[in-house]
């Protein structure tokens, strides 16, 4: 019989995990990468001996795969995946691959915005609870990797589009659908709607037993589900009704109702604040109910979560005046979902590379919350002519350490000092994280000078 020959297209996390997994089924394995592999990862595959080639592409090697496994970074225009589909060659997801080799019970969880504290929240809850539960996908350590000693019962995966893209027969028992909202329209022709139906590729082996966890006031999924129709267990979350089941907000507090499970909580007494915050954590309820977590194991998890970095993370305060960082906050509606939570007078700062953003649904939250704009970047002359007139101080800066600085002049004890950029931070930093990490560094910087 001829060996399964598997290309592994992308030697990043995801990559060099499918590789093992493939060596450790037999599999005749080849990575390949354009670009150069981290230090780490090499030293993976030779210690593994798997052969593999960096800085370019052999393409006759890659031709002749029987499969591939492609990174969730590669465009589908690529002119090699292109050859690729045009010879029938399958190409799959490192997520695809892996779950042909677990029996764990899968939970998935995409959106546009929130998909990354969704996910660490279900993650935590089921680990408060005692259950034996691994998180992967675009997130943490690679799933092909863990399913080698396969010792979880369930897996936590968050799930980006580009995933769910190349993703075919993977059977989820819980799916979470956040919200959808215009993004990476660059990889999708510019066309919404081919954004929409990849998303709904979470729903594609849905059985009528899987519990399918949504937020019911995102039009587009709306419009969707009315089209599709789709066979499954129905659990919507609203923040402006109560519902029989699904999860809601009402009087500041959620409750989840799945089944014969009642769950209700303050959301003053959980570490998360704001709408968004709600709609993640009742999806996270929800799920967790999904799989059999008690109530009072909800509760303690809940309480004991720490959400991921430069996702409205407190920053410090300095003279009372609170600095979070929202570093993360790439796109305008992660921005409205920032300043929707804050309860004080905010000095807002943002920035940066813009992505053709659409600023009028944050007017009303601007007058309302924003007492000044700060706008870090480059080049700025989108925000400044778009807010000129509605924001009464605007200041300019390439400088995150001046920026902190102003902020500190501009709010009175009591206010707030807001980075959520609602930009890419490619003008003036290596990535959101560093830019981040850059905010908090200058206001620990400013704490101890003040």
């Amino acid at each position: 019989m001829a060996v399964h020959q598997l290309v592994i297209l992308g030697g990043g996390e995801s990559g060099v995990g499918a590789a093992l997994l493939a060596q450790a089924k037999g599999f005749e394995v080849f990575l390949s990468d354009k670009g150069a592999l981290k230090e780490s990862y090499r030293a993976t595959l030779r210690a593994a001996n798997i052969p593999f080639e960096e800085g370019n592409h052999t393409e006759e090697r890659i031709l002749s795969a029987s499969e591939v496994v492609k990174s969730p970074g590669i465009p589908e225009k690529a002119p090699l995946v292109q050859k690729l589909r045009a010879q029938g060659t399958p190409i799959i997801s490192e997520i695809e691959f892996a779950a042909r080799y677990t029996n764990a019970k899968l939970i998935g969880i995409t959106g546009s915005n929130g998909k990354t504290t969704t996910t660490l929240l279900i993650y935590h809850l089921l680990k408060t609870a005692g259950l034996n539960v691994g998180l992967a996908g675009n997130i943490g350590d690679s799933f092909a990797e863990q399913v080698i000693t396969n010792t979880f019962d369930y897996y936590v995966l968050e799930l980006s589009s580009f995933q769910l893209d190349d993703m075919y027969k993977t059977h989820l028992d819980v799916m979470v659908l956040l919200n959808i909202t215009p993004d990476h329209l660059d990889r999708y022709e510019y066309n919404f709607q081919n954004y929409v139906d990849s998303k709904f590729r979470i729903l594609q082996n849905a059985k009528p037993t899987d519990d399918f966890i949504y937020f019911a006031e995102s039009q587009p999924i709306l419009d969707e589900l009315a089209k599709r129709n789709p066979v499954v267990n129905q659990l919507p979350i609203s923040l402006e009704k109560a519902l029989s089941t699904g999860g809601y907000l009402a009087d500041g507090r959620l409750t989840a109702v799945n089944k014969e499970h009642s769950f209700t909580i303050a959301q003053t007494e959980t570490p998360l604040k704001g709408p968004h915050n709600a709609i993640n954590m009742l999806a996270a309820i929800l799920a967790a109910q999904s799989v059999g977590v008690t109530n009072e194991a909800i509760t303690e998890g809940l309480k004991t979560f720490q959400n991921a970095a430069h996702r409205l993370e407190p920053a410090g305060t300095i003279n009372d005046v609170q600095f979070i960082n929202d570093s993360k906050a790439t796109n305008v509606d992660s921005v409205f979902y920032a300043l929707s939570s804050m309860d004080a007078p905010t000095v807002w700062i943002a920035g940066g590379q813009d992505k053709g953003n659409d600023y009028s649904q944050l007017d009303s939250l601007v007058e309302k919350k924003v007492k000044a704009l700060i706008c870090l970047g480059i080049d700025n002359h989108k925000l400044v002519e778009y807010f000129g007139s509605k924001v009464p101080v605007i200041y300019e800066t390439q400088s995150i350490t001046d920026a902190v600085v102003k902020g500190l002049e501009l709010a009175k004890p009591g206010e707030v000092v807001l980075l959520s950029p609602a930009c890419a931070s490619f003008d003036l930093f290596k990535n959101y994280e560093d830019r981040g990490n850059q905010f908090k560094a200058a206001v620990q910087n400013l704490m101890y000078n003040v």
